[in-house]
């Protein structure tokens, strides 16, 4: 198995976005609670793990059905190319499932310091879900990546179960309020983004045995949902600052605006391949918004 191949299929340019969550969650625990350091880093590697998983059982669900082919207008990783079997991805897959085991648990003990209990069961399930839907977005006999149901798992579990999710192991359990919805559902907004856009560019090769939201709605459409859901998690974000304690500090993260712009300019003005550029501008855009509001929000700590 060759590791360029399998770094490739890692699609490591996609963590920032995984990170992105958890990191807000994270910083806005750290500015309610004292927070365990080790806790934090096992939940940031445990999302890499898990994002990991995610990218590499999409390749192969998707080469297994015959979506990637040579056609394919993004990057071509390591089954695309021919430098990895299906073997070698399966024997990477179940490294990684056995990975985000290992660490999920270690997780869930640090933080409550056992495994039985009410609350760390709801972890661990919820664990053992966020590993499930890692792998039936593209594998399995139905998988929901298939039928537009993507939009649904990536705002779940990059968006609500990342923020939030961080911030209650981070607290214990304790702690937890109806208002992080909000952040939670900005960057959920921001993720589905991120898939809408690789959605957009792969319209083509995927029209013939794949149904997503941008195929429904068409090219035109789909670019309005994108501006929407950019839009909203701009709203969310907002609305989470006008509601929490008053802070010019808490604004910081209004200085990624001008990245959004230009990510938006760029899905209303580009085509097919030409298109690829935005997908990590998003990510990118993104996670820095998520660092700098986690930062705004600690500011009185320092």
């Amino acid at each position: 198995m060759k590791l360029k191949a399998s770094l490739e299929s890692m699609r490591l340019r996609t963590l920032p976005l995984s990170m992105a969550g958890v990191l807000l969650g994270i910083l806005l625990a750290v500015a309610d609670w004292k927070v365990d350091l080790w806790t934090a880093v096992l939940i940031v590697i445990t999302t890499v793990c898990l994002q990991i998983l995610s990218n590499l059982s999409n390749e192969l669900g998707d080469v297994l059905r015959g979506t990637d082919t040579a056609e394919r207008q993004g990057p071509q990783y390591g089954l695309n190319s021919g430098e990895m079997t299906v073997r070698d991805m399966k024997v990477l897959i179940g490294i990684f499932v056995g990975l985000c085991i290992v660490f999920g648990t270690a997780m869930t003990w640090r933080a409550f310091g056992t495994l039985w209990g009410m609350t760390p069961i709801l972890v661990l399930m919820l664990g053992a879900a966020a590993i499930m839907g890692a792998m039936k977005y593209t594998l399995g006999h139905n998988p929901y990546g298939y039928r537009a149901k993507g939009d649904i798992y990536v705002f779940l579990f990059f968006g609500l179960v990342a923020v939030m999710g961080a911030y209650f192991v981070c607290t214990k359990g304790v702690g937890l309020h109806w208002k992080l919805l909000l952040p939670a559902a900005g960057v959920g907004c921001f993720s589905v983004g991120v898939l809408n856009v690789n959605n957009i560019r792969d319209m083509k090769t995927d029209a013939a045995n794949r149904v997503t939201v941008a195929i429904k709605l068409g090219a035109h459409k789909a670019r309005i949902y994108q501006t929407a859901l950019v839009g909203l998690g701009w709203a969310c974000m907002a609305a989470y600052c006008l509601l929490c304690w008053p802070s010019w500090w808490h604004w910081l993260w209004v200085l990624t605006l001008p990245l959004y712009v230009l990510h938006l300019h760029g899905v209303w003005t580009r085509e097919d391949r030409a298109l690829d550029p935005m997908l990590p501008l998003l990510v990118l855009s993104t996670f820095a918004l998520c660092l700098l509001m986690g930062i705004g929000f600690c500011a009185f700590l320092f």
